[in-house]
């Protein structure tokens, strides 16, 4: 019973952290006014659909609902560090010139020297990955 419960509340939490970052990324890009790159609109593709996959799941209490917000999020985390590389390594500036409208290399938050957008989106896909394998492996006990 106890398992129960705790999967319930790693599963309102993933629920939560893919719905914020799903409001923070529309937030960035219709309050702010910045323009997603061809990388963001990539790691929104993967996102978006966290919210229904998480949300479905934690109404009808089943797990195995949301395999593939497993798959989603994991891919999205590779996308979401792929990018944050080409913003802050000189040897991968030149591919985010080539990304399209938007450069990939742009950074338009920059806070403490590191936290960028793709940063934000990369931990909050990690915490999703993270918190749902720990559902899977107290499934398994």
């Amino acid at each position: 019973m106890e398992n129960t419960k705790t999967n319930e509340t790693l599963l309102m939490v993933i629920w939560t952290q893919s719905l914020i970052a799903t409001l923070g990324s529309l937030f960035f890009s219709e309050i702010m006014g910045y323009v997603p790159c061809e990388l963001c609109w990539i790691q929104r593709i993967f996102m978006y659909p966290l919210v229904i996959i998480y949300g479905t799941a934690l109404i009808k209490k089943d797990m195995s609902i949301a395999l593939p917000g497993l798959i989603l999020s994991g891919i999205g985390m590779f996308v979401s560090i792929y990018h944050y590389l080409v913003q802050k390594i000189a040897a991968l500036q030149n591919a985010g010139d080539a990304c399209g409208v938007v450069p990939c290399n742009t950074e338009y938050v920059n806070y403490f020297g590191f936290v960028t957008i793709p940063f934000l989106a990369g931990i909050a896909f990690m915490i999703i990955v993270v918190l749902h394998i720990m559902i899977l492996k107290w499934g398994r006990n």
